[in-house]
């Protein structure tokens, strides 16, 4: 199958190695001559990928129409770039081309809506989407690790078609129709992951960050089912597998920067310092947004907000969420637990 994949950040390498290795044809685009001359002279990011050759059989471009031959086509832009490139794309591949998209985010200038549908926007719906997300590392899908991801849509013959093109020995490949709450989950867990690195910047415990993580995604999917989202989305790769990775791994750019947070740096410095894009910073804007939209509860997520927006002390945001009102765990009102 010949596949192009737009984006040469470590995401997209280690997509497009992986690809490469299953038998397809690949060719993987920038949007930046220097980027693309360096990859092609020494076939390596050092910074994004340390010790990673990119397989000589792997063809590098900065020209986007060669997408035009390509029988699925995989987005692995920042999220900024998502909807323009969905456009150029548009404008570019035939009506029924299966596109992949593997970041994690919404998209702030379309009111905060999924990159599923920004890019079916983008498209005007003539091209299946698919969500390709779930606890993955692209240091460790480059060095051939066991990974599991989950590719989503509500099309399921071109969720089938990715999950053929993609699965292999050591990365194993889900399919659901919830793209909805695989997306959502893929977000929102990064503020989460933020949240438990400036938990660790602090001093806190495992206690601290094990109660981030499970009242995180409780709050995770409180949202996600209010727009839409299937509960047990959340409890799978792209929920809670998705959590855990970002929120305990010193890969996570999010929990990196977090930890910079916490020991008291100041917020752009810290992304800064991380030197890529700090999703969670963002998402947590959104989270916040949207949660006031359709009213719902996210009381860390509200807490980030406060110390990351409006300059709230973080040891004060710690102290509001600890002593918020008495909560049965469960989102039931207490008399209607114990019948």
């Amino acid at each position: 199958m010949k596949i192009f994949v737009a984006g040469c950040g470590g995401w997209g390498m280690a997509l497009s190695m992986l690809l490469s290795g299953n038998g397809h044809e690949v060719t993987e685009w920038s949007f930046f001559e220097q980027e693309c001359s360096a990859l092609k002279e020494t076939r390596c990011n050092e910074k994004l990928l340390p010790g990673v050759r990119l397989p000589e059989e792997i063809q590098l471009t900065t020209d986007l129409s060669l997408a035009a031959q390509a029988e699925l086509v995989v987005m692995a832009v920042p999220s900024f770039a998502i909807h323009s490139t969905a456009e150029n794309l548009a404008k570019i591949i035939p009506e029924g081309t299966v596109i992949v998209n593997v970041g994690k985010g919404l998209d702030k200038n379309n009111g905060y809506c999924r990159f599923s549908e920004t890019i079916t926007r983008a498209t005007g719906g003539k091209n299946p989407v698919v969500a390709l997300t779930g606890p993955t590392h692209a240091e460790e899908v480059a060095r051939r690790m066991i990974t599991c991801i989950l590719a989503a849509s509500e099309n399921e013959t071109a969720a089938n078609k990715v999950q053929d093109a993609f699965m292999n020995e050591y990365f194993r490949v889900y399919t659901t129709p919830d793209i909805i709450g695989a997306e959502l989950g893929g977000c929102f867990k990064n503020i989460i992951a933020l949240a438990a690195g400036i938990s660790d910047g602090m001093g806190m415990g495992d206690n601290t960050k094990a109660a981030l993580m499970t009242r995180g995604l409780t709050e995770i999917a409180r949202l996600g089912i209010a727009l839409g989202a299937k509960r047990e989305t959340f409890m799978g790769l792209s929920g809670l597998g998705d959590l855990i990775v970002t929120c305990t791994s010193m890969h996570s750019r999010n929990r990196r920067a977090g930890i910079k947070i916490g020991q008291g740096m100041d917020v752009q410095q810290a992304m800064k310092e991380v030197g890529a894009v700090v999703e969670g910073y963002y998402a947590t804007e959104a989270g916040y947004m949207l949660a006031k939209q359709v009213g719902i509860e996210m009381p860390i997520t509200q807490g980030m907000y406060a110390a990351l927006y409006q300059g709230a002390d973080m040891r004060s945001a710690v102290s509001q969420l600890m002593g918020r009102d008495k909560k049965s765990e469960l989102d039931m009102a207490s008399s209607d637990l114990w019948k």
